[in-house]
Order: C-alpha cells, then structure tokens, then sequence
C-alpha cells in the first residue's frame, strides 16, 4: 500500500471484525485488526476438553443460512460441510419427550389438541411475517398470549422465554421470538419437516484458521492479546491507545465491540450517545461443556420448561458431529442465559459442576457421575442485544458516530435477525458496504 493509502483499525477480532476487515480490505483499505484475547475468533474460538479440540459454544449451520455458506465457500470450505438429520426433545413435567416431527407434535402429552393448534397456527404465522418492525411495539408475553391462548403460553413460551432472557422477558417485543420462529423453521423441509443441521469439519477452529491465513495472506495485520484502552477522534484522524500504553493512528476505527465498551472507550461521545448505548439490554451465557463416556439421548437440542433445571437445554453436539471424532465420547452442551445482574456469574466452576450434574442424574436415569471424562464452563457476559419494545428507533446503535472518523458495526445491529454466525456475517458484509461510501478512498485498487 501506498503511503496515501486509507488506514482503517478494527477493534474486536470476532467473527464480525474479521469479516468486516475481509471487506474492507478488499475495497482496497489498509486495516489493521485488534483483539484483546490471546487468538481471534470471539464466540466462534475453539477450546480443548479431554484432550480434543471444539467449539467453547455450541454453532450449527442450517441450510437457510446463506451469508455464512457463501463465506464458506470463499475461503474454501464448502467441501468440509457436513449435514445431517436432527431430533428434537422436549423435557417438561420430568418426562422426556421426543417432538421431531408432525406425528410426535400431534401426540405430545402435555397440550391438547386445541393448544397444540394454536401453537402451529403461532409458528406458521410467525414464520410467514415479513413487517417484523410493527413486531417491535408490542411485548412479547401479549403477543404469545394472544395467538396461543394462555394455558400454550404458561407451559410452553413462558419457560422457554424465561430460560432464554431471565426476568427480561418482561422488556422483549415480539420480534425477539419471532426471528428465532424465522430462522428455525428455515432450517426444516418439506413433508415431515425433518430438520437437517451441519457443521464444518473440524469445528470453527477449521474456519478460524483458515480465516485467518486468508485475511494475513490478504494483508490484514491481526494483532491479538492487544486490549483497546481509549479512541480519539483528532482532525482527520483516529487513534487508538492500547491497554500497554501503545498508540497507533488510523484514518477511520470501526468498533466492534458491545455496546458498553463503546462507550467505555470514546470519552467523546455526546451524552445522547451514551445513554443510547447504555439502553442496550445484553443477555450473558455461561456455557458447561462435558464429555461423556456414552449419550445421554439421541436429540440434537432438548427444549426444558422445568424451573428446578439450572440450565437452559440439553444441546447434544454427537448427535451431529460422529463420536469417532472424540474418541467415542459424547460432547454435550448445557447452556444457562443470564441477565447482567443475576447471581450465577458469582458461581465457581466447581458449584456449576455440581448443581449441573445432579440436575443430569435426575433428568436422565441412566446417567451416572463417572461417565464424566472432562467438563469445563465457558463464560460471555454481553452475548445477545435483546429486542427490547421500539429497539430500532429508540435503541438500535448506528453505524456513524457524532466522531467522523469513528463507526459502530456490532451485533447490537442486527435487529430482524436472533444472533448468530450467520447473521453476523451478514451484518458485516452490510456494514461494509455502507462504510465504502464513508471511509476514505484508497489510493490503490481493491484487493480480490
């Protein structure tokens, strides 16, 4: 690059950045991407268990997901994709039922056929609805009450809601269920509406570290274990102080990161400004990963709507991914959504440890404590923007700040959409398409 050239910094080396300096770079910007973890990736890294390398968070890839398949594609991996069919369980009055299919929804036990029609009526409306912004300025308890009667909502949408967002349910539109309707029944065919999931081989270190090669190869500069400390915006420039005390000078910085490190990091922002991004209302995750000498059932993702289970869902990534892969064992995933207040953040692994497996042994009978060969617990505290009544006009964070040459691209944006790899991708790949027409041109052609 020329000594002209536009020089963009990129600060959070998630999926997101990445995909953003992919863009970016290929417009012809000079960008240099910051992480303040030891490795890029965000919620995509990998982490070891038992001696095996995967995903510290549970990701599937549903046929509907086409920004993400489309990245796969480029960067090669399309040939590492693997699909199959998935099950459904749903854990409710301490029964384990299967719900896979149309015939196993008509016989489920605890709705009647009544309920059971309000329900599918819910989800093919839901899955129909193009306008989800007028979604925005209703709540989600009176639009769920209203399609589905109040015996659905009080045994079915009201745990599931509960175990999603915490007492946050009570500040979620309608558009927050919808989206995950959307994109879930996306991911079922026709017919029986069978569900086909897949993954990459390899898990995301497989995509991560092809990434990677793709955007150094490109001539992007990852620089990780380099935590931003403060942004300032000067006369036709931005620059960025590291956490060591290290500053370094951009033409534009792109913030990827949530919307309270926004603020935490532009002292110059308007009082307007901070009390927009301070309106954000974030959902954390803390995440127990096992690995198992045997299954626990033969369901992808088990929905729960008993209170006394102290996680979210039974996730069971083998029956996805073939065993072989981890020695035979079985990988499973148990999930817990936490509001930003709640006291489980204070719980050491080994008290998750303990409560998690007794709740196992009581759901599962066949379940014992020495089947356990590893287990280990990944925390995020700002994971999921909630959709909260009017987010897109009242909340919503936009991509131009009142600095110049400072942008916000951040999954707080992605506002008709549930949070995920796809829809991160896809929000990149918008973001940069706005940002062509703000940054400063290149003094070079774009970079294939």
């Amino acid at each position: 690059m020329s000594a002209a050239a536009s020089r963009v910094g990129i600060v959070g080396g998630g999926l997101l950045g990445m995909t953003l300096a992919l863009r970016l770079r290929q417009q012809g910007h000079e960008v240099t991407l910051l992480e303040a973890a030891p490795e890029a990736g965000g919620l995509a890294a990998s982490q070891t268990i038992g001696g095996y390398h995967w995903d510290r968070f549970y990701h599937v890839i549903l046929l509907s997901d086409q920004h993400l398949r489309a990245l796969l594609e480029e960067l090669g991996l399309a040939p590492l994709l693997r699909w199959r069919h998935t099950r459904t369980g749903f854990y409710t009055d301490g029964v384990l039922h299967s719900l896979s299919d149309s015939i196993e929804f008509l016989t489920f036990p605890p709705l009647s056929l009544v309920d059971k029609a309000r329900l599918a009526g819910t989800i093919l409306y839901a899955s129909r609805l193009t306008d989800w912004r007028r979604l925005e300025a209703v709540d989600v308890s009176t639009w769920l009450r209203r399609l589905s009667g109040e015996r659905t909502f009080e045994r079915i949408w009201l745990p599931l809601l509960k175990s999603k967002l915490g007492e946050n349910y009570k500040v979620a539109s309608a558009s927050f269920i919808w989206a995950i309707i959307a994109r879930l029944y996306a991911a079922r065919r026709s017919g029986l509406k069978r569900e086909m999931f897949g993954y990459v081989d390899g898990g995301y270190e497989t995509v991560l570290a092809r990434f990677r090669e793709r955007l150094e190869g490109a001539g992007v500069e990852i620089r990780c274990g380099r935590p931003a400390a403060a942004v300032h915006a000067g006369a036709g420039a931005a620059e960025v102080r590291l956490a060591g005390g290290e500053r370094l000078a951009f033409d534009d910085v792109v913030l990827t990161v949530p919307c309270a490190k926004v603020a935490a990091l532009c002292p110059q922002l308007t009082d307007a400004e901070r009390q927009r991004l301070a309106g954000v209302v974030y959902q954390g995750i803390a995440c127990a990963s096992l690995l198992l000498r045997r299954p626990l059932a033969d369901f992808y993702v088990t929905n729960i709507t008993e209170p006394w289970v102290p996680f979210t869902a039974v996730v069971e990534m083998t029956t996805l991914v073939d065993r072989e892969r981890f020695g035979g064992h079985s990988l499973v995933y148990l999930p817990r959504y936490l509001t930003q207040d709640d006291p489980f953040w204070t719980r050491t692994d080994e008290q998750i440890e303990a409560e998690f497996l007794g709740a196992l042994a009581r759901m599962y009978p066949h379940f014992r404590r020495e089947d356990v060969v590893a287990f280990r617990v990944a925390r995020a505290r700002e994971v999921l923007a909630v959709s909260t009544l009017h987010y897109s006009d009242r909340l919503l964070p936009p991509l131009r700040t009142s600095l110049p040459n400072v942008f916000v691209c951040n999954s707080a944006q992605i506002a008709n959409g549930t949070l995920n790899v796809n829809e991160t991708v896809g929000l990149a790949n918008a973001k940069a398409a706005e940002l062509a027409h703000l940054l400063r041109r290149p003094a070079r052609a774009a970079v294939a």
